[in-house]
């Protein structure tokens, strides 16, 4: 373990994102002594800085919740839309609930541009087959117009033909 730790770690020092997100994996999700987020915060970030999608959700994730960093829902928003730009289903999930919660809240204003981007992002995870986001954008669904469905379908097909022409770096 040790041993497969170290190339691992090496690897992540010459620059692999892949290794610097598996880092962050390990640290984040270890037992007992062994979890260190801030260990695990700073190689997501290595990563994320590196346009890794799952590790740029795991940060948002990190910053939500203040670990191994200061809760911060600035940072969190900023990475959740980097990660859901860049493919990620979860990102994608998280990213459509926020915005489905901010065109509900009568504080905010543009509900009708926050539900067609919340429709966008969950119909993307949906299509990815990310857990609960069918539900969740059924239930958006509802509550639009045709105007805002149609917008928010147009909006999806141009992300997956973005995608398509120019896939994400990994």
């Amino acid at each position: 373990m040790e041993t497969s730790l170290a190339a691992l770690r090496t690897q992540a020092d010459q620059g692999s994102a892949d290794a610097q997100f598996s880092l962050g994996l390990h640290y984040g999700s270890a037992t007992g002594n062994a979890l260190d987020f801030a260990q695990a915060a700073r190689w997501y970030t290595k990563a994320a800085e590196q346009d890794h999608s799952l590790a740029q959700f795991n940060l948002s994730v990190m910053f939500t919740r203040g670990q191994g960093m200061p809760h911060d829902d600035a940072a969190a928003a900023v990475w959740i839309r980097k990660a859901a730009e860049g493919g990620d289903a979860g990102g994608q999930h998280l990213l459509g609930v926020r915005c489905h919660r901010a065109s509900v809240d009568p504080l905010q204003g543009g509900a009708t541009e926050s539900r067609i981007e919340a429709y966008q992002w969950l119909k993307l995870a949906t299509e990815q087959g990310y857990q609960d986001s069918l539900t969740a954008w059924q239930r958006l669904t509802i509550t639009m117009t045709r105007a805002e469905v149609d917008a928010g379908n147009q909006r999806a097909a141009a992300f997956v033909a973005r995608q398509t022409i120019s896939p994400p770096p990994q």
